[in-house]
Formats: structure tokens, C-alpha cells, sequence
């Protein structure tokens, strides 16, 4: 079960949540073309697609955690394992582009992290140290998160590379 000292935390993550997605559906209105449609980018897809898988996760982790009595770990190995099903899908069907593999390798560990601590917390589940490793992922989440909402929004890796003009003819 979760501590009700854990409250007022989840409660706060779970509305600051809740506005981060907002403000993502906002910030993709922005560009919409750089995340949908036939000529958008991958990393423009990548970018929004990672965020919103991030900030999703938080969202319910925490908005779980305020059920009275809950057992949190089975929630939080569920959520786990949908947060990186999604992100191994959402970065199958991009080609491989380089400065996605950043997103890739930050998004799965704090998920991985997430299952490993949700685990131990299914399997100890009056051990408010796992909680507190919970709250750690969930501030980890929004970090990975809000990071790729603000390149998505600044869109340089969205800009097509250089193209060098053809030399002069000789």
C-alpha cells in the first residue's frame, strides 16, 4: 500500500501530468506538420510520440498510487511494460535516424527502471523504499519528457540536414 505521506506527491505529479499532456497537445498544434501527415518528419513523430508516452506513464503511475489501499506494484510493472511496448513500436516504424537513439536509450531505461522497482515493490509491498524510487522515475519521466516536448517545439531536429550547393563547373 502506499504511505499517505505519498499523497500530496502524487496528487501534484498527477495534475502536473495532466497539464504537461495539455500543453504537448499544444505545443503539437504548433507544428502540426512536424508530427503528422504523409511528409512529416520521423523525428518530429519520435519526438511527440516519446513525450506523450512519458508523461501518459507518469500520469497514471501516480494517479494509481491515489487509490485508497492499492498495492502499487502491479500497476506500476503493467504501466512499465505498456510505456516500453509503445516505445519499442513507436521507434520500430521510424528509420533509424541518429539523434533519436538518444530518446530510445533514455526512454527505455527509466522504463526498465520502472519495472525493476515495480517488481520489487510487488514482491515487498510495505517497503516505502520502492516508493520513493517510484516518485525518482516519475521526476526521471518528466525530465525525459519535457526535454523532447521542447526540442519538438524548437524544431531544430526537425529541419532537414544541410544540402551543400553543387560546386562551380571548372
Amino acid at each position: 500500500m502506499v504511505p499517505g505521506s505519498f499523497t500530496a506527491y502524487f496528487a501534484g505529479a498527477a495534475a502536473a501530468a495532466g497539464a504537461l499532456i495539455g500543453l504537448l497537445f499544444v505545443s503539437v498544434s504548433l507544428r502540426p506538420d512536424s508530427v503528422f501527415g504523409e511528409d512529416a518528419p520521423p523525428a518530429g513523430r519520435a519526438l511527440a510520440g516519446s513525450a506523450f508516452i512519458g508523461l501518459v506513464n507518469a500520469f497514471f503511475v501516480s494517479l494509481m498510487a491515489l487509490v485508497p489501499k492499492i498495492d502499487l506494484g502491479g500497476p506500476t510493472v503493467f504501466l512499465a511494460v505498456a510505456a516500453l511496448f509503445s516505445t519499442a513500436r513507436l521507434n520500430r516504424r521510424l528509420r533509424r535516424v541518429e539523434s533519436q537513439l538518444i530518446v530510445l536509450v533514455l526512454s527505455m531505461v527509466v522504463f526498465v527502471a520502472q519495472l525493476g522497482v515495480g517488481i520489487a515493490l510487488v514482491a515487498r509491498r510495505h517497503d516505502d523504499t520502492f516508493v520513493y524510487g517510484i516518485c525518482y522515475l516519475i521526476v526521471a519521466s518528466f525530465g525525459v519528457a519535457l526535454s523532447r516536448a521542447w526540442s519538438l517545439l524548437q524544431g531544430r531536429q526537425l529541419r532537414a540536414a544541410p544540402t551543400r550547393p553543387d560546386p562551380a563547373p571548372s
